[in-house]
């Protein structure tokens, strides 16, 4: 029985290296992610042996004796601040000690400079933090802390490709908050594959998380995103950390947002606002500003609506423009919205309020960069197309919001009372709303409940000739 066992445990695997399906036999397309030739060969008993030598050390011992819920201290998973109220927001309360935490984005979108900033209010607070980095010098990270003010002697730099050897660094320094920059960097010795590859990527994860675990210090690691936006490797490496973070932001803009997507310890609604500037990423407390174009008279084509961004309520501003054309199919330029909801609501318009713009070229875009994709902001389009139809502009301090069906309906949305509580704090006077709700109204701001597009047209009539 033992050397049937042993020969089993030898018998070649095929692994596929985009999703990280195991076959027993040789395919050239992976039956689970559908790729073609990412199948490679594995020997998992030499895999699992290598993996189990890197970083042992640290993970011998990791059993311990099962104790009554009601004799766990509930201070042990207790977020600690990290200095960034944005972060803290996103992460539930700051950072768990012994927790796994993983941020992904684009290269260059700051996920570097992100984590530098974090290290310095740690290091600030009087707590130790080490930064592994695979990916610059410690010159350049010196740099980068120097530009942006987060020199600190708690802080700590290793340049480190070699996992055993950053967790040597560990053992140095015993720091109270561990970075690692880049989880596809690192290199497990022993283990087969290339950095970055599905091994060696859920081996540095797996090790790392032990780490965290067993020793109660948390750690950050960096993700590389795919083409497609998701972490580069298997998908395991998700399920094995407790917090997955998304830092998106585009070239063209400033503008930051950390979204959470996994969060053990806290909601994964939560949206966190960031502007890098040359000094470094500095939190953006109220981003409602930023998608407002501040005038004091209304602009024809322009409306207000308040979209929420998972748990946050954010006011912005679509415009619109009509232009006649020759061509026999206009075109349509979308920006920042769902090219399909401008496309219906111009039907809608047409159709139930009779106001026609078919056969002129339409521009429809966002202000500051925000990106509307709830059907919430159908009203507030509509009422811009219509602006534009008219060639009148809505009245100064509305905003509208509610999805629009393509009867011309008024549906209701979520979180009514937290966008209009925000539509308040930003200074409006109305704001038109889907009918059959009811609505907690802040001070200041008067309510206009509609059932369909139409008797949102009227509302803006009225409130033009009052």
């Amino acid at each position: 029985m033992t050397g049937m066992a042993t020969k089993r445990s030898s018998k070649t695997s095929y692994e596929c290296t985009e999703c990280g399906y195991v076959l027993s036999k040789w395919m050239g397309r992976c039956p689970s992610c559908g790729e073609w030739g990412t199948l490679e060969e594995r020997r998992p008993a030499a895999a699992s042996a290598a993996g189990s030598r890197s970083g042992a050390r640290h993970l011998a011992g990791a059993t311990s004796d099962a104790l009554p819920v009601t004799e766990i201290d509930p201070q042990i998973a207790n977020h600690i601040p990290s200095g960034s109220a944005e972060l803290d927001r996103v992460l539930g309360g700051g950072i768990v000690p012994g927790s796994a935490v993983l941020l992904a984005g684009e290269p260059g979108v700051g996920k570097s400079t992100l984590l530098l900033e974090v290290s310095a209010n740690w290091a600030k607070a009087n707590r130790s933090v080490l930064i592994i980095t695979a990916e610059e010098s410690v010159g350049q990270v010196r740099h980068r802390a120097e530009r942006t003010n987060a020199l600190s002697e708690k802080l700590y730099i290793a340049t480190e490709h070699d996992l055993e050897q950053a967790l040597h660094h560990v053992d140095t320094v015993k720091p109270e908050l561990i970075i690692v920059d880049s989880l596809q960097t690192m290199n497990a010795s022993g283990v087969e594959g290339v950095p970055g590859g599905v091994t060696q990527t859920r081996a540095v994860t797996s090790t790392l998380t032990t780490l965290a675990k067993q020793s109660g210090t948390p750690v950050l690691a960096v993700g590389h995103v795919t083409k497609d936006g998701n972490v580069a490797g298997p998908r395991t490496i998700e399920h094995l950390v407790d917090v997955v973070l998304h830092f998106e932001g585009d070239q063209h803009s400033s503008l930051r947002f950390l979204r959470g997507i996994k969060n053990r310890f806290g909601p994964t609604e939560e949206v966190g606002c960031f502007e890098q500037t040359a000094e470094g990423i500095k939190e953006v407390t109220d981003p409602s500003g930023l998608f407002l174009n501040h005038r004091t008279e209304s602009v024809t084509g322009t409306a207000v609506t308040v979209k929420m961004d998972g748990r946050r309520a954010l006011v912005g501003e679509i415009q619109t423009l009509a232009v006649e054309t020759e061509q026999g199919n206009p075109k349509r330029f979308v920006t920042g919205i769902e090219s399909g909801r401008v496309s219906m609501m111009l039907a809608v318009l047409a159709q139930r309020c009779g106001m026609q713009l078919g056969r002129r070229e339409v521009y429809a875009a966002t202000v500051g960069g925000m990106r509307i994709s709830e059907p919430a902001a159908d009203l507030a389009l509509g009422l811009a197309l219509a602006s534009t139809a008219q060639d009148e502009p809505l009245p100064l301090g509305l905003c509208a919001m509610g999805e629009v069906g393509l009867g011309g309906e008024v549906r209701r949305i979520p979180e009514i009372n937290q966008r209009l509580s925000e539509a308040a704090r930003l200074g409006m006077k109305h704001a038109i709303i889907p009918a059959g709700t009811s609505p907690s109204v802040p001070k200041g701001l008067e309510v206009h409940q509609v059932k369909n597009i139409g008797q949102a047209l009227g509302v803006v009539r009225r409130l033009r000739e009052s």
